[in-house]
């Protein structure tokens, strides 16, 4: 990071690092609000400067009728500093899930991988055996029990 490089530019170390764009943009809405106030400020007193200002044989609504397109304009650039600053938190809130997206892509591609193994070739699961316990009888026909009565054993019919 030579700063005698002509190619050098600040704002490309800026843009590098996630949490020095936030700071930055941080900065800059701090900057924007801090405009905002002001301009907020002036829009009020134009506002009472405006609707004060009568010329001889104006109606009474007539100072307020020439205020309103100045006002808008006022009203207007204060709605745009907003959207600036909410677009300000929204770039950097962008720009920090774009580097965890690309941090998380390898481990996503190596698990989608390790599925589409699984998928080819499924592993067979072997059942375990069932220890025999003493004085319980070999076979126990619950509900999975014998298809017909001939397969009964030593059980009794009904």
């Amino acid at each position: 990071m030579n700063s005698n490089d002509p190619n050098h530019s600040p704002l490309r170390d800026v843009a590098q690092n996630p949490e020095a764009t936030a700071r930055y943009l941080a900065d800059v809405q701090r900057v924007l609000l801090d405009i905002g106030r002001n301009l907020e400020t002036l829009a009020q007193e134009i506002r009472v400067h405006c609707r004060d200002t009568h010329v001889e044989g104006d109606r009474f609504y007539d100072a307020w009728l020439r205020a309103q397109p100045v006002e808008r304009a006022f009203k207007d650039v204060l709605k745009n500093v907003e959207a600036v600053t909410k677009g300000l938190e929204k770039g950097a809130y962008k720009r920090r899930a774009h580097d965890e997206a690309v941090a998380n892509t390898a481990r996503k591609r190596k698990e989608k991988e390790l599925e589409k193994r699984r998928k080819k070739n499924p592993q067979l699961l072997q059942a375990a055996p069932n220890p025999p316990q003493p004085g319980v009888q070999g076979q126990n026909f619950g509900y999975g029990g014998p298809t017909s009565i001939y397969d009964m054993g030593n059980r009794e019919s009904a």
